[in-house]
């Protein structure tokens, strides 16, 4: 791991130096500082802590790093985790991380600084390389990941999730099967190595397979899951750019949920004029009007396993392993066939 003395090295600088840019002491070049900060970036560098912990000689902790705190899905699954952590005689420390931060350099000063046992990633990018997962020095668990834009071998990392993209293809295909063509989506991004972007090539996939062309203009980015405002006036641009679709697959339900307002202000709807489908399985989308078709994440499971898992690879019971559930689609009022 890369120390002080190595990014002094690299920077051709004092170690002093580094020490105070690390240290946001002022008596520093700009130009220094930018050099120090650059290479703490590249080599990624980890300060080490410890010693201002050095009377906590044991620990009971697990961290559970939470990137989208707003996730209603989020919010259930943590009460699982949580529950099942607690009952096995652990202690669950949250942790919060805004949507900007690396999860994975958080994670790994948690682990200097705590002296945590395990650590477990709930949200975040799905292109982790071998070198950046190589800074997390304890057992860990990514929870909804996939290592589908990473190069991480099978043996390096635990995961839980479900085939996002072939839960998107099958929302897609439900609306085609209607009778659909003219088929829009809700994203959040359609490029971001995450999960958007796998319910986003779900989508295309659907399309291609049932060889209807993929029209750009049917493309909404919200560029946000949980904003309904930012949702809804997203929902409202499309329809005012093209109102020819006959239905929406949304990536979450809470994207689905701020839609059907949306429509429904623009005098559509769900499902006579437009159907709705999205994933997740929330409670609070069984009692919109209509009550929204959805494929649920089976969240219980979800959370057990990785509750199970991360305990197993602490007690040096278990290897590591990907684990992907099936979502289960869950009939609502939202769609319809279209007539002939």
């Amino acid at each position: 791991m890369t120390n002080i003395k190595d990014l002094a090295q690299h920077c051709g600088v004092a170690i002093s130096t580094v020490s105070r840019v690390l240290n946001d002491h002022p008596d520093v070049s700009e130009e220094t500082r930018e050099k120090v900060l650059r290479a703490v970036r590249e080599l990624h560098y980890i300060p080490n802590t410890s010693a201002r912990n050095l009377v906590r000689t044991t620990s009971d902790t697990i961290a559970l790093l939470v990137k989208g705190v707003n996730n209603p899905f989020f919010a259930k699954l943590i009460k699982v985790i949580e529950r099942e952590i607690t009952k096995q005689g652990y202690t669950l420390e949250l942790h919060h991380m805004d949507t900007s931060v690396d999860e994975l350099h958080v994670g790994a000063q948690l682990a200097n600084d705590r002296k945590l046992i395990g650590i477990l990633f709930l949200g975040g990018r799905f292109n982790y390389s071998p070198e950046e997962l190589a800074l997390i020095n304890v057992p860990s668990v990514f929870c909804t990941y996939t290592n589908t834009f990473g190069n991480l071998n099978d043996s390096d990392y635990s995961s839980v999730a479900i085939d996002d993209k072939q839960a998107a293809r099958f929302a897609v295909e439900t609306l085609v099967n209607l009778g659909h063509r003219r088929i829009a989506i809700l994203t959040d991004n359609d490029d971001d190595n995450s999960i958007s972007e796998l319910r986003f090539q779900g989508y295309k996939d659907a399309l291609n397979a049932h060889g209807i062309a993929f029209d750009p203009s049917l493309v909404a980015c919200t560029g946000t899951f949980s904003d309904m405002g930012a949702i809804y006036r997203t929902t409202s641009d499309l329809i005012e750019r093209d109102n020819s679709f006959t239905a929406i697959f949304a990536i979450a339900d809470l994207m689905a949920i701020a839609a059907i307002k949306a429509l429904s202000d623009h005098g559509k709807r769900v499902p006579d004029d437009c159907s709705v489908v999205a994933i997740d399985g929330l409670e609070l989308s069984e009692y919109t009007l209509p009550t929204l078709t959805t494929l649920v994440q089976p969240v219980e499971e979800m959370g057990l396993t990785c509750a199970k898992t991360i305990i197993d690879l602490i007690e040096s019971h278990g290897e590591n392993k990907q684990y992907t559930f099936e979502t289960v689609l869950r009939p609502g009022g939202s769609i319809r066939r279209l007539d002939k």
